[in-house]
């Protein structure tokens, strides 16, 4: 795959990553400014590629997502162009172990700056107590964590496949509630139970959401999608990004769509 670009004219001026907006908590009846960013998916095969990939794309993206197959390819080599760039790492390997090993691989993601962590909720009370006494640990070089509830790749027939009897939503919200109460900062959600997290957890907990796609954009392998908009209009702290900006023809210009459309969702609960 080749990341031959040409470099557009971005606008970086007219750009705002992070889109403030106040969100409702109905428990405290206190109305809060939170944000939400950006982060681009690094679905790129090497780490040669990552260079090219965020140097064509705003200089105000500063939160990156390096996953399973970038990760297994290079190690700890694929931190070193967003390390380098200043930018921020979000090391998405969804940890699923037993407690031990899962919280000797945070002490050691620590030590390489990443910011965010995922966990799998159903690896169990257990392991998610040990995964946040091990982020404590490391002080200010903790990365925040946030446990995966349900892939929004699954829907309910894929639930059962697996034996889980609860419909999607339970589900989503059990292992989300299991996962705050185990310590761990936030959670991996899609869009659908963003609105249910925020009014039973308030504005504290970290919520990250995939499978955003732009209005009238093509759903991939995605089952349970939002906008960029519905995001942050229901409260999501991260929108993760990846193939509708890596693979659009000009992925400058594609990210700046992403931006206004976080930006109207800014504007409509204002």
């Amino acid at each position: 795959m080749e990341w031959e670009w040409g470099i557009a004219d971005c606008g970086l001026a007219a750009l705002a990553v992070q889109c403030t907006h106040s969100y409702f908590n109905t428990e405290n009846k206190d109305s809060k400014q939170m944000q939400s960013e950006l982060i681009v998916a690094l679905d790129v095969p090497a780490a040669a590629d990552i260079g090219p990939v965020v140097d064509r794309l705003p200089d105000e993206v500063m939160f990156y997502k390096v996953g399973l197959e970038l990760f297994v390819a290079e190690g700890p080599r694929a931190l070193a162009p967003l390390q380098e760039r200043g930018k921020k790492i979000f090391l998405d390997l969804k940890l699923h172990d037993i407690p031990r090993q899962v919280a000797r691989t945070i002490t050691s993601a620590g030590q390489h700056g990443v910011a965010l962590m995922t966990v799998h909720s159903v690896g169990g009370r257990a392991m998610l107590q040990a995964a946040a006494e091990a982020a404590a640990e490391l002080g200010e070089n903790a990365p925040k964590l946030v446990a995966v509830t349900v892939l929004t790749s699954l829907d309910q027939s894929d639930l059962g496949d697996i034996g889980v009897a609860r419909s999607v939503p339970d589900q989503a919200m059990s292992l989300g509630h299991l996962a705050i109460d185990s310590g761990i900062d936030g959670l991996v959600c899609s869009a659908q139970e963003l609105t249910t997290f925020r009014r039973t957890l308030g504005t504290e907990p970290i919520l990250v959401t995939p499978g955003i796609r732009p209005a009238g954009g093509s759903v991939g392998d995605q089952k349970r999608v939002a906008t960029p908009a519905d995001a942050v209009r229901n409260g999501s702290t991260y929108l993760v990004v990846g193939r509708p900006i890596l693979g659009a023809d000009d992925p400058c210009a594609a990210a700046q769509a992403i931006l206004s459309e976080m930006k109207s969702g800014t504007q409509n609960t204002q």
